[in-house]
Order: C-alpha cells, then structure tokens, then sequence
C-alpha cells in the first residue's frame, strides 16, 4: 500500500510517498518514515487521518494498531506532524525533582554564607531553628521520594515529551525550591508555635505515605502493558477521583501550616490550579468511559480532588 504523507498546512511531505505492507502498523509506518526521513525520529512524529466534518482535527494513529484499522487503503493520504526534540519523561522528571532538593539545601546548610558574607544580614551564623531543620529534612524526603518513584514506581504511557516541557518544568520547581528556602531559612525568619509545627509536620508525613500508595495503586493498573483505561479503586480512590493529587496538594498544606510561608502557599495554590484541570478532566473521561451501560460498570466519586471541598 502507498500513502501520500502531507503536513499540517498541506504540504506534501515525501514526494514519492511512502510504500507499506498490507498489514504494516502505525508503528512500522514511523519506522520506515524515519528511513526516509533521518531527522524525525519515531517519537518525534505524529500521523492522523485528514480531517472530517466528524474529526475536524483527524483522527492520532496510535502505535499498536494497524493503519487499515482506521479504513486507511492505497493511495489515501495521511498528516504528518513533528513533535520537535523529545526528551524521555524519566529524564524530565529526574532532572525537575533535582533542582528543588539541590536549590534548597544551599540556605540551610550555607547560611552564614549566603546571608552574611553574601547578603549582609545580622545573625546569619546562628544555628537554625528547629522549624528549619525539620522543613529542611521534609523538603528532602518529598523530592528524595519522587525521584525514587520516577524509576522504581511510576509507568508512563508515553516515552517521550518536548524538550521545552523540561525547560519550563525545571524553570518551575527550581525557581519555588530557591525562593522557599531563601524565606524559610532566612536569619529573620519566625516560627509558628512548636504545636503547630509538629502537627503541621505530622499531617504532611501522612499525606506523602499516601500518596506513595496512590501511586503504587496507579502503577499496578497496567501490569499487563495495556493502554485501557481502567478504574483506579482502592485505598483513598474509593472516595476521590484523583486521590494522588489530593494527597499531593495536602502534603504541601501541611508543610506551609507548619512553615507559614507565603511562598510555600504560592507554589501549593500553583501547583493545585493545574492539578485542578487535569482532575475535572479525568473525571470527566471516566464518566464517559464508563457509563454503566452496555456492561460497563458506572463510575462515580464522592468527590474529584479535594475532600471535603471539592
């Protein structure tokens, strides 16, 4: 079978097409159009079908299926997109955990450094408060546990992103790891009351364990490589739709209860908003998904996100 390969704005992309089996799949597609085509590597390509009045944008040709199964016959033309450098999201996620657990210990164990002979504050030499030392120990332990979780924990459904998801995921968290420390570690800095502090502490301890087993869950939904959505279930999920989020935007409320910085509710609410959209959206999908009809079970939550608020 033959394909005529256009772009996004109709231009033809191989003049002479490109030639395929019968049988071939999207994946043997991006093969040999990465033959022909050095510079687009297979991660780095996106093919749909030309757009319909049911599919203005065509429909993504996924890896594992066969080209025919989306009616695709000789001579039919498909769209090519590049997806620009890609970079593994291992590698993103590796490197975006880094940066804060790197950006912050500098404050705390630099102190005098920093704030004194760099800045020229007063009392920069003075030992930290316990406040300080258990935020710095706190702060480790949640980024030490995502990098664990990035090899050992989490499945990604995809292989790759764009580069610039690395650029400004790292720009992100580096930049909120630096300006937390710098505020919570600061000579200035004033403590909540000890109470406060250890059940702030103590609660964030309890939400980061549970959201190593939301995530432990979650990885253990496609143990057998299929891409079906399924229905998380179990644990906190019985209750809310996206419980590793919710664990996630708690944790850092009791970090900031027992830290009571401004900067640390900065990058809570920060990351909550985005967290937010893909939770509405996800439930969204599941109710779709799984309606409770035709034999499929009906999906419903109390809640999406943030018990008992939302």
């Amino acid at each position: 079978m033959k394909l005529k390969v256009i772009s996004r704005s109709g231009r033809t992309v191989l003049p002479e097409g490109i030639v395929l089996p019968s049988d071939a799949k999207v994946s043997d597609l991006k093969k040999i159009f990465h033959e022909m085509k050095r510079a687009y590597y297979p991660t780095r390509q996106r093919f749909t079908t030309v757009a319909t009045k049911d599919a203005p944008r065509g429909v993504a040709l996924e890896d594992a299926k066969a080209l025919r199964d989306y009616g695709l016959v000789d001579g039919d033309t498909i769209v090519f997109k590049d997806l620009g450098p890609q970079v593994s999201y291992k590698a993103v996620f590796f490197f975006e955990y880094l940066g804060p657990l790197l950006a912050y210990l500098p404050f705390y164990f630099a102190r005098e450094t920093i704030y004194g002979k760099m800045l020229g504050f007063k009392d920069a030499g003075k030992a930290p408060l316990e406040a300080q030392t258990l935020a710095m120990y706190f702060h480790t332990a949640h980024y030490v546990k995502r990098i664990l979780e990035t090899f050992f924990v989490h499945s990604f459904s995809h292989a790759t992103m764009p580069i610039f998801n690395l650029m400004r995921n790292c720009s992100y968290y580096w930049t909120f790891g630096a300006v937390m420390s710098y505020f919570i570690n600061h000579p200035a800095y004033t403590p909540v009351g000890r109470t406060q502090m250890l059940a702030g502490f103590a609660f964030s301890a309890v939400m980061q364990l549970s959201n190593l087993r939301c995530h432990i869950i979650l990885a253990n939904l496609r143990k057998d490589g299929s891409k079906a959505y399924v229905i998380p279930s179990g644990f906190l999920f019985n209750y809310v739709t996206c419980a590793n989020y919710c664990t996630e935007i708690y944790q850092w409320l009791g970090f900031n209860i027992a830290t009571q910085s401004a900067m640390g509710y900065t990058f809570m609410c920060c990351g909550a908003a985005q967290m937010l959209q893909w939770a509405i959206a996800k439930h969204k999908r599941l109710r779709k998904l799984f309606p409770g009809t035709d034999g499929k079970p009906k999906f419903r939550r109390p809640f999406i996100l943030l018990p008992p608020f939302f």
